[in-house]
């Protein structure tokens, strides 16, 4: 199902130069394994809840497609609703953890892998960290210490504060760049361990951070997103993980 290709396309030693070494070997070593889906079964496992629509399974697979793609204004005593991506949520909760699967592109933006805990409150709706997939890049990134804090995220509304909300989001997300192609299946691992994640695709190192948001004890949910028509998973596999040695 995956076809090897080249994946990180460094455009310049400058932008080479400035991104930190992303690690060769995992910094997470597996334990027990949480939860596995193939999506094959009639039914969903009872792990799964829906947060935004619409995702489906078709053909062995878990489609995302994203159908809130502008922003409806309040009108006549309804409030407004927001552009957001296709998210599909799984009731698992972890600290350190190893999550591997299949995605795939087929018109979709962007694929992500998430983690929240929505009894946290001092960030936006417990959003702690992601990994976000694109063709052209991946991009990892605390929310909860950055983007998403209550603070930072009040501060974001106010354009005088651009500059104050770019200096406390230093650190907080980093992209590096990729190369993938539409229509080609690739195995996606987002390792979290401590205050560190560290990303590969099909194997090979594409991103990494560390920041302090990460390390939150209590990632409650893991959730999967996609904007844009439209992205698969298949082949879901959770572990428990442990600091590798």
């Amino acid at each position: 199902m995956t076809r090897f290709l080249p994946l990180l396309l460094l455009t310049s030693a400058a932008i080479a130069a400035d991104l930190p070494k992303i690690p060769a070997k995992s910094i997470a070593t597996k334990q027990e394994e949480l939860f596995a889906d193939d999506f094959q079964g009639a039914t969903p496992a009872k792990a799964w809840v829906k947060v935004v629509p619409s995702f489906a399974v078709a053909d062995g697979t878990l489609k995302g497609t994203q159908t809130r793609d502008v922003t409806i204004p309040a009108a006549d005593g309804k409030p407004e609703i927001r552009a957001h991506a296709a998210v599909h949520g799984l009731e698992i909760p972890t600290k350190d953890s190893v999550v591997e699967c299949k995605i795939k592109f087929e018109g979709a933006t962007m694929i992500d892998v998430e983690f929240d805990d929505r009894n946290y409150t001092g960030c936006h709706y417990g959003h702690i960290c992601r990994a976000q997939v694109r063709l052209n890049g991946v991009t990892l990134i605390d929310e909860k210490d950055g983007n998403m804090r209550n603070d930072i995220y009040a501060m974001k509304k106010d354009p005088a504060k651009k500059a104050e909300v770019a200096k406390l989001l230093v650190g907080r997300q980093i992209t590096y760049p990729a190369k993938l192609e539409t229509g080609t299946w690739y195995t996606l691992v987002v390792e979290t361990v401590g205050d560190e994640m560290r990303v590969t695709i099909d194997g090979k190192p594409a991103g990494f951070l560390k920041s302090s948001g990460i390390a939150h004890a209590t990632k409650s949910r893991l959730e999967f997103g996609v904007a844009g028509k439209d992205g698969f998973f298949d082949d879901l596999k959770v572990w428990n993980a442990s600091p590798a040695k």
